[in-house]
């Protein structure tokens, strides 16, 4: 038996060329392989501390998946505009943090279809794929518009979910995997219906401000499951201090027990004993 301990942190993630994704766990300073111990009894021991994933302090309750309460009012990661990109409020001057709204904010993104519990529209910095598309559970993913900025992309896609979702119903992610989907067709026929939006906002913020992608092909991906939930029941550490079944798969930032499931990422830092 092996044994881990420390501060949990959102699954790594790799993309092979065969478009199976590998993952690591990482606890503490160690980053564990759990594929090969599919079937194999598992036990994660919550301890009850939890720390900042930014500082490092201590805190009772973690914000924005991870973070202590000042953190999470001081950070510009944890600000509203990450979740509403449209909100954006850079050019005002009021950025919690102009550097850092500079390096992640102010670059290049694309808007992108995925079909994760069916087709949806979302967007990443071009740095974040395919990793976005990972830890989205998506099995399919094509890149629909490269933009100048994530505030643009915003807008983009506010207009482009009035015709198509923008979320994932994760239980039924992890119920399996969707039917593979033309993804291409489903671009130009959405593409077609926010044909007059689009140029309003074009003629908006500038005409360079954005251009389609037309020369991506599908990204597949496949992801470690050996076997899928028939219901899906979320584990949950502030409320079960230890969970212990066998693994049956990882799927996004899920690990699938036959007991439950796991969001790893919403349990950032907190410290916790593993045994494989």
């Amino acid at each position: 038996m092996s044994e881990y301990s420390g501060n949990l942190l959102k699954m790594e993630s790799e993309l092979a060329a065969d478009g199976m994704v590998h993952y690591r766990l990482p606890v503490g300073d160690t980053r564990v392989e759990l594929v090969p111990d599919m079937h194999r009894p598992v036990t994660l021991h919550y301890n009850g501390e939890i720390n900042c994933i930014a500082c490092g302090r201590k805190t009772k309750k973690s914000y924005s998946q991870g973070h202590c309460f000042p953190c999470s009012q001081r950070l510009a990661r944890c600000d509203l505009c990450i979740v509403r990109p449209e909100k954006c409020h850079y050019a005002q001057g009021t950025c919690r943090e102009p550097e850092w709204g500079e390096a992640n904010c102010m670059q290049t993104h694309y808007v992108y279809l995925s079909n994760t519990s069916g087709v949806k529209v979302g967007i990443t910095r071009a740095g974040q794929i395919p990793t976005r598309w990972v830890d989205q559970g998506a099995t399919q993913a094509l890149p629909v518009f490269r933009v100048d900025t994530r505030y643009h992309a915003g807008l983009i896609e506010v207009i482009l979910k009035n015709h198509v979702a923008d979320r994932t119903d994760w239980r039924r992610m992890l119920k399996g995997d969707e039917a593979p989907l033309d993804l291409g067709a489903f671009r130009d026929g959405l593409l077609l219906e926010a044909a007059d939006e689009l140029a309003r906002l074009q003629q908006g913020i500038g005409e360079s401000a954005f251009a389609g992608v037309d020369d991506e092909t599908v990204t597949a991906l496949s992801f470690p499951v050996l076997r899928y939930p028939e219901k899906v029941k979320a584990l949950n550490l502030d409320k079960q201090s230890q969970i212990t079944g066998a693994l049956q798969g990882i799927k996004g930032q899920y690990l699938i027990f036959d007991c439950g499931v796991l969001n790893v990422r919403k349990f950032a830092g907190y410290h916790v004993s593993l045994q494989v």
